[in-house]
């Protein structure tokens, strides 16, 4: 009786308001909202597809530039000479990578392979070197290796000044900085021959502004007093073993050897020592230069003394070294014309310092002029050619020491 009962059942029915017929434009309007779902999910689907056809790419291609390929090696010699850069502590991966950047070699992984156990990569200095474009890596290696294929090594010795200098007695050139710098950018890339020349270095250097030149701030003053002369930046670069991009205009090469170079002498204790001396900076590397020119390393600081002995006491300094200098010469005595000379540097007529040093202290003249010796001695002169040279603060006992000097054929002026 129950599931009789039950199928008889009649089934509820829907209530609420009769569904109206839609309009015409009703249904075409949502026609028109169809059509833009559907064509915002097409969009949708190709975007993703095209999102991930370029992830495949670029992984594919970073994988074999990784990891190499069907093709991971160039072969033959090259396409173009062009010059890498190796940065200090570079690892031997980040030397590959350099490499691959510049399309030396194909992939990254090709030249670490090729340059596994290689002693000569492993120890490779920072620098720059001149390779080609398109070659095998065991060429890249190979060329990295070779001495030969490094450019851009500068070296300036202890004492040069910017321009050249000629012996009077022998008529020998010794060249200055600035064609140090330019014979250090010449490079002969795919059989052109390219230099910095020195007379543009010459030219930036009178011309740029402080902050072309990245002068440090305790140089700006003193050079901006030189007006346009180029010898304004002497003493700013200093000694030592440089790298210079060959591809460098002369306005970077300048400023990057004049900002490493201050670096180099304030880590060296410039500042600390110029404010317990009451001097500026740039006074006391224009102190090392003179010492550096006018006495032998073991009389360094004995020279230094009697530098600020007799400035504390107001006396003129008269260094011959300060008289040759604007005369681009290497000569031990002067004449009384070259003395009576009005120059930026000649310290027999100009009181104190010379306007700027006289060329480009070493460290040991440096440490002189920072940590002199103890003493007051006003006069020195050189009595052999073994170069003693003997000290005193009495005149009377300086002139005997000139005679000395004399007797011994040493041609050296009284100081």
């Amino acid at each position: 009786m129950t599931e009789d009962w039950q199928s008889d059942r009649a089934e509820p029915l829907a209530v609420g308001p009769p569904r109206r017929r839609m309009t015409r434009r009703e249904r075409a309007r949502e026609e028109r909202q169809r059509r833009r779902r559907r064509t915002a999910a097409v969009a949708a689907v190709a975007m993703l597809v095209v999102v991930a056809v370029v992830a495949v790419f670029l992984g594919s291609k970073m994988w074999h530039s990784l990891f190499g390929g069907s093709s991971s090696d160039y072969a033959g010699e090259g396409v173009n000479d062009v010059v890498i850069q190796v940065h200090d502590g570079d690892s031997t991966t980040a030397i590959a990578q350099t490499l691959h950047d510049k399309n030396v070699v194909a992939t990254v992984k090709s030249f670490v392979d090729a340059a596994d156990g290689n002693t000569a990569i492993s120890a490779i200095q920072p620098g720059f070197y001149k390779v080609r474009t398109e070659i095998p890596a065991a060429d890249a290696v190979e060329r990295l290796a070779d001495p030969a294929s490094r450019v851009g090594k500068l070296v300036i010795p202890e004492g040069r000044q910017l321009d050249d200098v000629r012996d009077v007695k022998t008529n020998a050139v010794t060249e200055g900085i600035l064609s140090l710098i330019s014979n250090s950018t010449c490079v002969d890339l795919d059989g052109d021959r390219r230099c910095v020349s020195a007379d543009d270095l010459k030219g930036v250097a009178s011309a740029g502004t402080p902050a072309e030149l990245a002068l440090p701030e305790w140089a700006t003053v003193a050079v901006d007093g030189m007006g346009s002369d180029h010898r304004r930046l002497e003493g700013l670069i200093a000694p030592g073993t440089w790298n210079i991009d060959p591809s460098a205009p002369p306005q970077q090469i300048l400023s990057t050897l004049i900002a490493a170079s201050a670096a180099q002498y304030e880590q060296s204790g410039l500042l600390t020592t110029a404010t317990a001396l009451n001097m500026s900076p740039y006074q006391i590397l224009t102190v090392a230069s003179l010492v550096q020119r006018e006495a032998k390393p073991q009389d360094f600081s004995k020279v230094a003394r009697v530098i600020y002995n007799r400035l504390a006491e107001r006396r003129t300094l008269e260094f011959d070294s300060t008289v040759n200098y604007p005369l681009d010469r290497i000569e031990v005595a002067t004449t009384d014309g070259d003395r009576g000379q009005a120059t930026p540097w000649n310290t027999y007529v100009r009181p104190g310092l010379p306007a700027t040093p006289i060329c480009s202290p070493g460290a040991p003249a440096l440490v002189a002029a920072e940590q002199p010796a103890a003493g007051d001695w006003l006069y020195f002169v050189t009595i052999d050619m073994q170069g003693t040279t003997l000290f005193t603060r009495e005149y009377e006992q300086h002139l005997a020491n000139i005679e000395l000097a004399r007797q011994n054929g040493v041609l050296d002026s009284a100081r």
